[in-house]
């Protein structure tokens, strides 16, 4: 499973996400490589599972069944009940 980051700018928000997914997936006993990206760079052909904001989601061009919108990026509560819930649906 691949799962990638993504920010305007793919610096060092989608950097900081990037890493807390790891952690996420590392408590969660997930096996996943992870990556980060800018939203112009981000295709849907690259990952399985796309992390990013709600603000970016609506352009991005990813289909809905493989986003994982979070309200807050620094909040990795929220982005591990946004992961348990997106693998529940899989």
């Amino acid at each position: 499973m691949k799962i990638m980051a993504v920010c305007g700018s793919g610096l060092g928000s989608s950097f900081m996400v990037e890493m807390n997914i790891k952690k996420v997936l590392k408590k969660l006993n997930i096996d996943a490589e992870v990556t980060h990206a800018d939203l112009a760079s981000a295709t849907p052909d690259q990952a399985d599972i796309f992390v990013m904001t709600k603000d970016l989601a609506a352009s991005s061009g990813i289909p809905d069944n493989k986003l994982v919108v979070l309200n807050n990026i620094i909040d990795i509560k929220e982005l591990e009940e946004k992961l348990v819930e997106h693998f529940a649906k899989c």
